[in-house]
């Protein structure tokens, strides 16, 4: 069931891959809406679809049944509007963090002089214009990925879709560019998939949590986290936010005995 004001809408998608002498199915029915401007993280065990998810999103891959639509159109194909940022950075080496920033905007052919002031802003946005004439050997995996962030941006896509873009750093820097985006997020705001193995960062980043499950994957349970709630160290020290990690652990690791969410509680806004 979708609702009028979905920016993303996936409609009983289910995804199954051809293994020869067997099938494979990565999605089972999944229904789910998120909003214009919100940050929804999904979290999930091993094997429950979550990055078929996000590929179907962007399009790169296309639903066996069910559709996901943008903006009520249906995804077949990569678009402007959708930013995929994986975990591998997948910047040009051989460009600094200014020529890899600008680079999606030269490929559509936006003149020289927008393409520098608008990779400037989010050059500086991310925290890198000390760096911006830098190569990305000489850069640590935080500011690499902080780079993949601004290139994404730079193109003005609506939508982020990002999939365990921290899940390589280690855990000082993970928390620090946490942060970091959501810091970005809310100074221009896009509406953010944001996929994680991390239960912490999860609870942390998100509006809402869905948690998938495994074998096929669908949608397990679907937690909301008080949009209001201001997201520092207070917040991750406090007793809301291990009731919330408790939970979304409990949902994602102790799943057996228990069927899966109808469609309809995956609603945005819900």
């Amino acid at each position: 069931m979708t609702t009028t004001t979905a920016k993303i809408s996936v409609q009983d998608v289910t995804k199954t891959f051809d293994l020869g002498r067997e099938t494979f199915t990565a999605l089972d029915n999944v229904s789910l809406d998120i909003a214009d401007h919100e940050f929804v993280t999904v979290v999930g065990p091993s094997g429950c679809g979550k990055s078929t998810l996000m590929n179907i999103l962007a399009g790169l891959e296309t639903p066996t049944s069910g559709r996901a639509l943008v903006d009520g159109a249906p995804v077949s194909r990569p678009g402007p509007e959708r930013g995929v940022i994986f975990q591998q950075y997948a910047l040009f080496p051989w460009l600094t963090v200014r020529q890899n920033v600008e680079f999606g905007l030269r490929t559509t052919g936006v003149p020289k002089r927008e393409r520098r002031s608008r990779a400037e802003y989010f050059i500086e946005l991310v925290g890198l214009e000390r760096f911006a004439d830098a190569l990305p050997k000489t850069l640590s995996g935080g500011m690499r990925q902080r780079c993949a962030i601004a290139r994404a941006y730079a193109v003005d896509p609506s939508i982020l879709l990002m999939d365990e873009p921290f899940g390589a750093l280690d855990a000082l820097t993970r928390v620090k560019l946490q942060e970091q985006l959501l810091h970005t997020w809310s100074r221009d705001k896009r509406t953010v998939l944001f996929i994680t193995h991390d239960v912490d960062e999860a609870v942390f980043l998100a509006n809402r949590v869905i948690v998938m499950a495994a074998r096929p994957g669908r949608v397990y349970d679907v937690i909301d986290v008080d949009p209001a709630t201001e997201r520092n160290e207070d917040f991750r020290l406090s007793s809301q936010f291990a009731e919330l990690r408790n939970r979304v652990w409990h949902s994602v690791y102790h799943q057996e005995g228990r069927t899966a969410l109808p469609s309809t509680s995956a609603s945005a806004g819900s």
